[in-house]
């Protein structure tokens, strides 16, 4: 439970304001979930307008190294060529590369080609091929605050059935993104993200989800892409979520490299997309605050 403010004593959240005319009716709301059975968010993870312009400006430079990548990225190039690119134009852009050193991860970024599904670990043996789909996920601190969001790109001429994974991918997370609304629950949007994919034939990874990020590279709540609708958090005013489907081609399965220990692949070899984006929950709606 969270520590009980008097009416007229400031809020939590820190804006100075009286609890009264800022945060109350918030809390009402909150413990009126909390008591129907409901999984509700701390106040840690609600952030303030100050915190949430920071986070924005995170996501500038995060957006700006993406659109990098896309201008550069080709056949014949290294993932460690990706990897110097994202690192380069991060420190350039003010920024620091969230991934580097983190728990121990080697590079600033992470690149997944094909049955790659996630945490791929850049190379300068993984040479880009025609034909080739990957990932590259970034994620930046400005100035203390997080952002994380990841792309999809197409290496030459790419495959009809490489290009419909690939679109029906962004489809998946433009879906579940219609989902995210004041009060609703994470399982809405994570329903409509695994039914979307199902209907198309394809598969959602289960074990690795989203997570909420800005003030740490990783928050709560961890987020899942194959939960029930009315089940998991409630979507509150101020959360910031990723929304970042991993949908295979075939199975569903999938396992860690035993030699590097971060790369997961899927257990068939079949192709594997994912696209990311960060998600402000709003009183209206969403913002997409990183793509």
């Amino acid at each position: 439970m969270e520590k009980k403010i008097g009416k007229n004593d400031p809020c939590w959240c820190g804006s100075g304001n009286k609890y009264k005319f800022c945060h109350l009716g918030f809390d009402e709301k909150i413990e009126e979930f909390r008591r129907n059975g409901h999984k509700v968010p701390p106040r840690k993870i609600i952030k303030t307008p100050e915190q949430i312009e920071q986070i924005k400006l995170s996501c500038k430079v995060n957006i700006a190294v993406l659109d990098y990548v896309g201008e550069h990225i080709k056949a014949g190039m290294s993932t460690e060529d990706i990897n110097r690119m994202v690192h380069e134009k991060t420190l350039q852009l003010g920024g620091i590369p969230a991934p580097l050193n983190y728990n121990g991860f080697p590079k600033s970024v992470c690149t997944s080609i094909n049955s790659q599904v996630c945490h791929g670990i850049p190379s300068e043996k993984d040479i880009l091929a025609d034909g080739d789909i990957i990932n590259v996920d970034v994620s930046t601190i400005y100035n203390g605050y997080f952002s994380d969001s990841s792309r999809m790109y197409l290496i030459g001429e790419v495959s009809e059935e490489k290009k419909k994974l690939v679109q029906v991918t962004k489809e998946c997370l433009e879906v579940g993104l219609q989902q995210v609304k004041p009060w609703g629950f994470l399982g809405d949007m994570g329903q409509a993200i695994n039914d979307y994919a199902k209907k198309n034939g394809y598969r959602v990874v289960r074990e690795i989800g989203g997570h909420g990020v800005g003030l740490e590279f990783h928050e709560e709540p961890w987020v899942s892409y194959v939960s029930r609708r009315g089940r998991e958090m409630v979507m509150a005013p101020g959360m910031i979520f990723t929304i970042e489907p991993m949908v295979n081609m075939g199975t569903d399965e999938i396992f860690i490299d035993e030699d590097d220990d971060w790369t997961v692949y899927t257990a068939d070899g079949a192709p594997s997309a994912q696209w990311e984006i960060m998600v402000l929950v709003t009183e209206e709606g969403y913002e997409v605050l990183c793509y």
